[in-house]
């Protein structure tokens, strides 16, 4: 699907201080995940529009003895032909994907993967997104296919997600502490600058 709103936004992502000072001063490319259980499937994540939040996820890194010294680095991101899952048509097409994957995996005789927490994590929001993460690749690999066919349609450049995550705000909100927007860029072409953020670090 096309992207009905302005194309370029910030990103942050959180990182190790070696990592930052490759890509803000070598032009090092920010590394592609790709886990199992991303939340939006294979990409460079970035939290959009907050550094703040990428700093905490990085400082986190660190106390898993992970980062030795956390940072944030910003980009400027077009999210070029964008699977927006804050829009309609798109949530529409994922939902699409996770039908037509079910049926693959009945076929071949196997099971539905599961999003899950860690053991011992107390926490009800399943951070483990293995079923998600499968549906994503599931999606791509079918857009790849009918992309090589058909010249009108175009693999996704980044995929956006809204994310309810931590406790209420307050008593009886409606709003989540730690709720945020991720983008996965799956085209490094899309990252046309990075920087480090003012006061973020």
């Amino acid at each position: 699907m096309s992207r009905l709103a302005t194309s370029f936004v910030l990103g942050y992502h959180g990182c190790d201080k070696k990592i930052a000072e490759k890509a803000v001063l070598e032009g090092a490319a920010i590394l592609q995940s790709d886990r199992d259980y991303d939340w939006l499937g294979p990409g460079a994540y970035f939290w959009e529009s907050d550094p703040r939040r990428a700093l905490e996820w990085a400082k986190w890194k660190a106390e898993q003895d992970q980062y030795d010294e956390p940072t944030v680095i910003g980009a400027v991101i077009d999210l070029r032909h964008c699977l927006d899952l804050v829009a309609r048509d798109d949530i529409e097409l994922l939902r699409a994907a996770h039908s037509s994957f079910k049926r693959v995996r009945k076929k071949a005789g196997l099971t539905m993967p599961k999003n899950q927490n860690p053991k011992g994590a107390k926490d009800k929001d399943r951070v483990l997104r293995f079923l998600d993460c499968a549906v994503f690749r599931h999606l791509h690999r079918i857009v790849d296919i009918v992309a090589e066919d058909e010249p009108g349609m175009q693999p996704f450049d980044t995929v956006r997600g809204m994310f309810v995550e931590g406790g209420r705000v307050y008593p009886g909100s409606g709003l989540h502490s730690k709720s945020h927007v991720q983008i996965a860029v799956r085209n490094p072409d899309c990252i046309k600058g990075i920087f480090y953020p003012l006061n973020s670090n």
